[in-house]
């Protein structure tokens, strides 16, 4: 199998995967970064959302081998040490999470709308498509607006 080297949460890091292996596994499985969580695998409930480059992206349709040479960041590289990013101070002011399966993509698809738009409407911040069961969309949206106000 071939080897991809690529960079995770400021870490440089290579990978022996087939090239159609999804992030998401390899991400999981042989680097033990479990903040993506595996919900669909087909794009559509967006819960593996992480950053590629710095853009949003789903890991769990994305090949292993489109990751080569790049900086992948997930939810465990979004705080600065001990001190968390702004929407993640945000998602615990306003009590986001019940069951907190989603929460890490919707916390990475936030800050990718944040880095795009500085004071998002609702009509942006609903248009965010990852999917949570519990239903905190109301806080979803007052969280990222909470932290677009700080940021």
């Amino acid at each position: 199998m071939p080897n991809y080297t690529f960079t995770v949460n400021g870490k440089t890091v290579t990978v022996d995967a087939p090239a159609d292996l999804p992030m998401l596994w390899a991400l999981r499985d042989k680097l033990g970064v479990r903040g993506p969580k595996y919900g669909c695998g087909i794009n559509v409930c967006k819960a593996c959302t992480s950053h590629l480059d710095g853009e949003a992206f789903n890991p769990c349709v994305t090949p292993v081998s489109d990751c080569s040479g790049k900086d992948v960041t997930t939810i465990e590289g979004l705080a600065d040490g001990e001190d968390l990013h702004p929407v993640q101070e945000a998602w615990l002011e306003q009590d986001v999470a019940q069951c907190g399966y989603c929460q890490p993509g919707q916390i990475m698809a936030a800050v990718a709308l944040l880095k795009k738009t500085k004071n998002p409407t609702d009509a942006e911040i609903d248009a965010i498509q990852n999917v949570c069961r519990c239903g905190t969309y109301f806080r979803i949206r007052e969280a990222i607006k909470s932290a677009a106000a700080k940021m």
